[in-house]
Protein backbone atom coordinates (compact mmCIF):
# COMPACT_ATOMS: atom_id res chain seq x y z
CA UNK A 1 0.00 0.00 0.00
CA UNK A 2 1.25 3.17 -0.85
CA UNK A 3 0.87 6.63 1.20
CA UNK A 4 -1.68 7.68 -1.49
CA UNK A 5 -3.86 5.19 -0.42
CA UNK A 6 -3.37 5.80 2.95
CA UNK A 7 -4.41 9.40 2.56
CA UNK A 8 -7.57 8.36 0.82
CA UNK A 9 -8.76 6.52 3.50
CA UNK A 10 -7.91 8.96 5.95
CA UNK A 11 -9.42 11.60 4.08
CA UNK A 12 -12.60 9.57 3.09
CA UNK A 13 -13.38 8.82 6.78
CA UNK A 14 -12.74 12.26 7.99
CA UNK A 15 -15.00 13.60 5.14
CA UNK A 16 -17.64 11.33 5.91
CA UNK A 17 -17.48 11.01 10.02
CA UNK A 18 -20.50 12.94 11.67
CA UNK A 19 -19.50 12.74 15.02
CA UNK A 20 -22.65 14.14 17.30
CA UNK A 21 -22.37 15.23 20.63
CA UNK A 22 -24.83 12.81 21.99
CA UNK A 23 -23.98 13.25 26.00
CA UNK A 24 -25.11 16.07 28.04
CA UNK A 25 -23.88 17.76 31.00
CA UNK A 26 -26.67 18.29 33.92
CA UNK A 27 -24.15 20.32 36.14
CA UNK A 28 -22.84 22.64 33.12
CA UNK A 29 -26.06 22.07 31.04
CA UNK A 30 -23.63 21.43 27.89
CA UNK A 31 -23.25 18.63 25.14
CA UNK A 32 -20.56 17.20 24.56
CA UNK A 33 -18.99 13.73 22.74
CA UNK A 34 -17.43 11.01 24.34
CA UNK A 35 -14.71 8.52 22.90
CA UNK A 36 -17.65 6.48 22.88
CA UNK A 37 -19.85 8.84 20.60
CA UNK A 38 -16.59 9.11 18.09
CA UNK A 39 -16.35 4.81 18.10
CA UNK A 40 -19.75 4.31 17.38
CA UNK A 41 -20.12 7.37 14.63
CA UNK A 42 -17.01 5.92 13.10
CA UNK A 43 -17.29 2.37 13.06
CA UNK A 44 -18.84 1.88 10.05
CA UNK A 45 -16.84 3.94 8.32
CA UNK A 46 -13.99 1.67 9.25
CA UNK A 47 -15.58 -1.13 7.63
CA UNK A 48 -16.36 0.81 4.54
CA UNK A 49 -12.53 0.95 4.02
CA UNK A 50 -11.68 -2.27 4.89
CA UNK A 51 -9.85 -0.56 7.89
CA UNK A 52 -9.70 -1.17 12.09
CA UNK A 53 -8.85 0.84 15.08
CA UNK A 54 -6.88 -0.08 17.72
CA UNK A 55 -6.66 2.62 21.20
CA UNK A 56 -3.94 1.65 23.69
CA UNK A 57 -2.76 2.98 26.97
CA UNK A 58 0.76 3.57 28.40
CA UNK A 59 1.42 5.43 31.75
CA UNK A 60 4.32 7.37 31.53
CA UNK A 61 5.58 9.62 34.53
CA UNK A 62 6.83 13.44 33.62
CA UNK A 63 8.42 15.16 36.88
CA UNK A 64 6.47 13.42 39.47
CA UNK A 65 3.11 13.27 37.80
CA UNK A 66 1.14 10.50 36.00
CA UNK A 67 0.14 10.74 32.67
CA UNK A 68 -1.94 8.51 30.36
CA UNK A 69 -1.01 8.23 26.80
CA UNK A 70 -3.02 6.78 24.53
CA UNK A 71 -2.44 6.01 21.02
CA UNK A 72 -4.99 5.40 18.56
CA UNK A 73 -4.03 4.08 15.07
CA UNK A 74 -5.89 2.89 12.02
CA UNK A 75 -5.28 0.04 10.66
CA UNK A 76 -5.71 -0.90 6.96
CA UNK A 77 -6.87 -4.74 6.91
CA UNK A 78 -4.10 -6.57 8.15
CA UNK A 79 -1.58 -4.53 6.69
CA UNK A 80 0.83 -1.74 8.37
CA UNK A 81 -0.76 1.47 10.12
CA UNK A 82 -2.10 4.05 7.71
CA UNK A 83 -2.63 6.95 10.37
CA UNK A 84 -1.65 6.99 14.40
CA UNK A 85 -2.22 9.89 16.86
CA UNK A 86 -1.13 9.86 20.70
CA UNK A 87 -2.91 12.55 23.75
CA UNK A 88 -1.99 13.03 26.98
CA UNK A 89 -4.14 13.09 30.11
CA UNK A 90 -2.34 13.76 33.87
CA UNK A 91 -4.15 12.07 36.34
CA UNK A 92 -5.39 13.77 38.78
CA UNK A 93 -3.52 13.49 42.28
CA UNK A 94 -6.93 13.54 44.05
CA UNK A 95 -10.46 13.36 43.06
CA UNK A 96 -13.57 13.65 45.27
CA UNK A 97 -15.65 10.66 44.87
CA UNK A 98 -13.08 8.45 43.18
CA UNK A 99 -10.13 5.93 43.85
CA UNK A 100 -7.20 5.27 42.26
CA UNK A 101 -8.60 3.04 39.60
CA UNK A 102 -11.12 5.50 38.20
CA UNK A 103 -9.44 8.60 38.21
CA UNK A 104 -6.72 6.95 36.58
CA UNK A 105 -9.79 5.26 33.84
CA UNK A 106 -11.18 9.24 33.84
CA UNK A 107 -7.93 10.45 32.37
CA UNK A 108 -7.41 7.49 30.36
CA UNK A 109 -11.11 8.12 28.75
CA UNK A 110 -10.42 11.82 28.56
CA UNK A 111 -6.51 10.77 26.26
CA UNK A 112 -8.34 8.41 24.01
CA UNK A 113 -10.81 11.42 23.82
CA UNK A 114 -8.27 13.34 22.38
CA UNK A 115 -6.69 10.66 20.46
CA UNK A 116 -9.82 10.41 18.36
CA UNK A 117 -10.05 13.77 17.66
CA UNK A 118 -6.76 14.05 16.52
CA UNK A 119 -7.28 11.52 14.30
CA UNK A 120 -9.87 11.95 12.34
CA UNK A 121 -9.91 15.69 12.46
CA UNK A 122 -12.44 16.43 14.71
CA UNK A 123 -12.65 19.76 16.46
CA UNK A 124 -13.69 20.42 19.69
CA UNK A 125 -12.92 24.27 20.46
CA UNK A 126 -16.29 25.46 20.45
CA UNK A 127 -16.95 22.41 23.24
CA UNK A 128 -17.53 23.79 26.29
CA UNK A 129 -15.32 21.36 28.31
CA UNK A 130 -12.01 23.15 26.98
CA UNK A 131 -13.34 26.13 29.04
CA UNK A 132 -15.49 25.24 31.57
CA UNK A 133 -14.29 25.96 34.85
CA UNK A 134 -16.33 22.91 36.58
CA UNK A 135 -17.17 25.02 39.51
CA UNK A 136 -13.49 26.26 40.27
CA UNK A 137 -12.20 29.95 39.93
CA UNK A 138 -9.92 28.80 37.49
CA UNK A 139 -10.83 27.19 33.99
CA UNK A 140 -9.29 23.85 33.11
CA UNK A 141 -6.72 23.13 30.54
CA UNK A 142 -7.71 24.42 26.80
CA UNK A 143 -7.19 22.32 23.99
CA UNK A 144 -4.44 24.54 22.76
CA UNK A 145 -2.60 24.27 26.73
CA UNK A 146 -2.92 20.81 26.33
CA UNK A 147 -1.25 20.51 22.70
CA UNK A 148 1.62 22.66 24.69
CA UNK A 149 2.08 20.11 27.48
CA UNK A 150 2.03 17.59 24.77
CA UNK A 151 4.89 19.02 22.43
CA UNK A 152 6.73 20.06 25.83
CA UNK A 153 6.06 16.06 26.58
CA UNK A 154 7.63 14.87 23.21
CA UNK A 155 10.71 17.05 22.97
CA UNK A 156 12.02 15.63 26.20
CA UNK A 157 14.17 12.39 26.30
CA UNK A 158 12.41 10.60 28.60
CA UNK A 159 10.01 8.83 25.93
Amino acid sequence: MNNNTELKIMQSIQAELKAPKGQTNKFGGYSYRSAEDILEAVKPLLNKNNCFLTISDEIVEVGGRVYVKATATVHESHRHPVAETTAYAREAEVKKGMDEAQITGSASSYARKYALNGLFAIDDTKDPDATNTHGNSKPTKTKTQTNKVQKDILDDDWI
